[in-house]
């Protein structure tokens, strides 16, 4: 511990980023094409807010994923760049501004994601639908995955949240998306520390839900290394989500945005990374994309 003015600070220590994390290096001026169009457009994505090493790789592949309800999420999770505080006002026009970029850039697979609205009376599900809807009129074909928040909240005790959070769910899902996902983060030891305001057994019940009400849609979720996870409680997240049949599985490292985020615990090794990739194939997910620099909407499409 040491003083700064009045307080108590704890003394980190820092891991030096190691030889094996190399981001990719992209075509300068295409990079800057797409940058500009969202800037323009008054439109958020995930991949700028949230500095994605892949998101060169992606905007060229013909994936993006864009954030929806705003860039400032009603919670405060301590291991995400994304802006935290009082949410904006909603953008009536964002599902079309979003809509006309997916054409402009001839996107053929689209991730929507959105920062955490717990302001709102559908904490942020319509956001999804509106979207979809304006996409679809564009383009019938192309493909969209979800990434939602958890929907949780509302309700004046555990039953009443729960079927809340079910008919959110269900507005969505009948949008027939090509993939629900809805990240754990990390291992459930960790889970308030890391996901404040979220919950290991309810993001799974989530999971679970969409599973049971649309089973022809693919369910997916993903987990950062580096938080302090021990391997034996990576296994077991993995097995979680298996024994809820949960078709796809991202694994990645966590890479601290600031000083102000947590800190990186360990730099899990490659070969590590393809130890946790074979333990998943070998317990039957139809998808496992794991690696370093591995994010929730890697090679999605």
């Amino acid at each position: 511990m040491k003083m700064k003015g009045n307080s108590l600070i704890n003394e980190e220590k820092i891991l030096r980023l190691p030889s094996w994390i190399k981001f990719p290096i992209s075509k300068a001026s295409e990079f800057e094409r797409i940058q500009t169009l969202i800037k323009k457009s008054n439109i958020h994505t995930i991949c700028e807010e949230a500095r994605c090493p892949n998101r060169a790789e992606c905007y060229a592949s013909g994936t993006a994923t864009f954030l929806l309800g705003g860039s400032i999420c009603s919670r405060s999770c301590a291991f995400c760049q994304v802006n935290k505080g009082r949410p904006s006002s909603i953008d009536i026009n964002e599902c079309i501004k979003v809509a006309e970029a997916v054409k402009v850039l001839n996107l053929k697979y689209v991730v929507l994601t959105s920062v955490a609205r717990d302001d709102l009376p559908d904490h942020g599900a319509n956001l999804f639908i509106s979207t979809i809807n304006e996409i679809r009129k564009i383009d019938s074909s192309i493909k969209i995955e979800v990434l939602t928040p958890d929907l949780w909240g509302g309700g004046k005790n555990f039953d009443e949240t729960n079927t809340l959070q079910t008919e959110r769910l269900k507005m969505i899902l009948e949008k027939d998306p090509i993939c629900f996902n809805h990240n754990l983060e990390t291992v459930e030891r960790l889970q308030k520390e890391v996901r404040r305001g979220a919950n290991y057994k309810k993001s799974l019940g989530l999971l679970k839900k969409s599973k049971y009400i649309a089973p022809h849609i693919q369910t997916k979720s993903g987990i950062m290394l580096g938080l302090g996870e021990t391997l034996d409680e990576i296994k077991n997240t993995i097995y979680d989500l298996k024994k809820i049949d949960c078709d796809q599985i991202t694994i990645g490292q966590y890479l601290r945005p600031s000083l102000n985020h947590l800190a990186v615990k360990k730099y899990w090794h490659p070969t590590e990374f393809e130890y946790l990739y074979r333990f998943s194939k070998e317990l039957g997910f139809k998808k496992v994309s794991c690696g370093p620099l591995v994010r929730s909407s890697y090679h999605a499409g």
